[in-house]
């Protein structure tokens, strides 16, 4: 915990914002999918989804490990005329709380053992949406995790949420912002 508290603060310390302040893409694209209501986001660090689905009127809660990360979302969310919620907490013990959530973000962290606990914070008919890399990304980009177990197998994340209703699934080489990658892109219905 200490090392990945480190890690992200050192990567969020500096007077920009390590990954801007958009939005990621296919968030954005999708937003028209997910229900309104109570969100979780979780490895927010600087805030910019929690800070989009905010002004789209979701009640946003932000998750992180790095402080300087989540205060510079609390900044953001000033700077936009909006509300989210902060928690600094490590997801490798954080608690969600059963049902609560009509919406829980997950972008480009991955951590199996937070799975089981993310399908129980969503209530019945709210979703999922996540997005991270496949092990193809390896191939094609030095951008990104360097261990091998914070990649997805080729259609692991479908298996992971195989008990929930798949509304959008793609996994493959993505184009953004003239960057190349390998992901996995899920949206997906607690039933």
């Amino acid at each position: 915990m200490r090392s990945d508290k480190k890690r992200w603060d050192a990567r969020f310390k500096g007077k920009g914002f390590a990954l801007g302040k958009d939005p990621n893409p296919f968030l954005k694209k999708h937003i028209r999918l997910l229900p309104k209501g109570k969100a979780l986001d979780l490895a927010a660090g600087e805030g910019r989804n929690a800070i989009f689905l905010a002004q789209r009127g979701f009640d946003v809660g932000a998750v992180d490990i790095s402080e300087k990360g989540l205060r510079k979302a609390k900044e953001l969310a000033n700077e936009t005329g909006v509300k989210i919620h902060t928690f600094l907490a490590d997801l490798d013990t954080y608690n969600i709380e059963k049902e609560r959530y009509d919406l829980v973000a997950n972008f480009y962290f991955l951590k199996r053992s937070l799975i089981p606990k993310i399908k129980r914070g969503i209530k019945k008919g709210g979703r999922i949406i996540f997005e991270t890399y496949i092990l193809e990304h390896r191939n094609i980009s030095s951008e990104g995790p360097k261990d091998r177990k914070y990649f997805l197998k080729p259609n692991e994340l479908l298996r992971l949420f195989k008990d929930f209703r798949i509304l959008f699934y793609r996994e493959g080489i993505v184009k953004e912002g003239g960057r190349r990658k390998a992901v996995a892109s899920l949206i997906a219905q607690k039933e």
